[in-house]
């Protein structure tokens, strides 16, 4: 990417952002990026102080926020279906999620119409993340939960400027995410994956990436972007999942942590197979050296690892307290990876509902495994997440929220009559004790409604 066009340039003289690309037959050496000034550099609602300390990971529980849903007519040039469907028609064959957002607080022009309705012959709706009021919406629910924030999602190689649409659609949505951090005085940080594609091979999309983000849309000049260890923190996904790409993750790494220019560089949190401790540990090869040179590891264990409450508990003797050790060993941090559930058969055409949720308990068992093993901060999977059944926000409770003839999980499939948003009280309360605010302890925290 040829960011000479943005850097140095007064914001007011930036009309558009280019890129240099492959000279094509009668075209010109370079194209546009159709994303404006007024987009990439607008301004933040007003901004409240920052609640959530912004200097530190510790005692902290982020969500994952994946940001890409998108639909036609949300004024972004990708208009089309992308994370609700697959094709271009939204009916219930096509779905490509498993869960189905509460739709209720939104006002008129955040609601997508689909071509399904509900029980009651209203049409069912949706929301796109390129409609900076609803992501906005979604870090006031974080607000008024007492949570902490998100790593904002960027999968980079998806991203690239050569693919224009998805290149302006994700940039918009990163602004969203940082307007609603500092509109409602939470924290965020970015996440930046998509390079454990084994097709994928050249990691320096990921620091073209960075140094865009960094000195084009200067987020980490937010006072809302989450540092940790003195410098800003930069979650990276996908270590260990190909052997070969341990060196170019290693080099990465090494250009962040020492190499890159200071205002580049980063403590980095790897986001890695959850039995990153035991790669190569008979050799000490290849990946093992790069685990241990992380500033924080993060093992991502969602919908394999374990299925159940006593799976849960295996995972925290076999996984989480030997791996803590070995991090303090190795002077990082340890973030450990909960979730509520997992579905994705409308995309695999798997079970549904396959690790059940149980009405959270499946959840709470998971904080308390990694608060009793002296887990001090905590990654939460995801916030958004209704492809894998993972989602964490407001979602909807009984069948008759959702539409006719889909095949869809409602909360109420395990037989618990819960809220639209149980899983945000759930996750307020992870936050409490992992503060201290209350005591640690396995027993539920709150009164869970059985179904009659």
């Amino acid at each position: 990417m040829a960011l000479a066009n943005y850097i140095g340039a007064e914001p007011n003289n930036r009309e558009n952002f280019w890129w240099s690309g492959n000279k094509e037959f009668g075209q010109p050496n370079s194209k546009t990026v159709k994303i404006s000034a007024k987009e990439l550099f607008s301004q933040s609602p007003a901004k409240v102080p920052v609640a959530v300390d912004p200097t530190t990971l510790d005692k902290k529980v982020l969500f994952g926020y994946q940001g890409w849903f998108v639909c036609p007519g949300d004024g972004s040039d990708r208009d089309s279906w992308h994370h609700w469907f697959f094709g271009d028609q939204a009916v219930p064959e096509g779905l490509s999620v498993d869960y189905w957002p509460d739709m209720s607080e939104l006002i008129p022009e955040e609601r997508f119409v689909t071509e399904m309705t509900l029980p009651d012959g209203s049409p069912a709706e949706v929301y796109s993340n390129y409609i900076r009021k609803t992501t906005i919406r979604h870090f006031k629910w974080l607000e008024d939960y007492d949570l902490d924030g998100v790593f904002a999602q960027r999968s980079v190689p998806a991203n690239m400027p050569a693919n224009t649409s998805v290149f302006c659609f994700t940039t918009k949505v990163l602004q969203n995410v940082r307007a609603g951090a500092e509109a409602h005085g939470r924290v965020f940080s970015m996440e930046l994956g998509g390079i454990d594609d084994p097709d994928y091979k050249d990691l320096d999309d990921i620091k073209n990436d960075w140094i865009f983000l960094v000195d084009v849309l200067k987020i980490t000049e937010s006072p809302n972007y989450l540092h940790h260890k003195g410098k800003p923190l930069l979650c990276i996904w996908g270590w260990g999942l190909y052997e070969w790409q341990y060196a170019r993750y290693d080099s990465l790494r090494t250009w962040l942590q020492e190499d890159a220019d200071p205002r580049y560089q980063a403590t980095v949190m790897g986001q890695a197979i959850y039995q990153w401790r035991e790669h190569n540990a008979d050799t000490q090869t290849c990946w093992y050296p790069v685990y241990r040179s992380l500033d924080v590891i993060s093992p991502w264990a969602v919908g394999a690892a374990f299925k159940d409450s006593t799976g849960a508990d295996w995972y925290k003797r076999r996984y989480i307290i030997p791996d803590m050790e070995e991090t303090l060993t190795a002077g990082a941090d340890y973030m450990p990876v909960i979730y509520p559930g997992f579905s994705w058969h409308n995309i695999y055409q798997e079970p549904l509902n396959a690790i059940q949720r149980n009405g959270g308990k499946l959840l709470w068992r998971q904080v308390y495994n990694a608060i009793s093993a002296n887990a001090n901060m905590i990654f939460v999977a995801m916030f958004d997440e209704v492809d894998e059944g993972t989602a964490m926000f407001k979602l909807a409770p009984t069948a008759a929220e959702l539409p006719v003839g889909a095949q869809l999980v409602p909360l109420d499939m395990d037989g618990y009559s819960v809220p639209s948003d149980w899983y945000l009280q759930l996750a307020r309360e992870t936050g409490r004790m992992l503060r201290g605010e209350i005591p640690l302890s396995p027993e539920f925290p709150l009164d869970l409604p059985i179904q009659e």
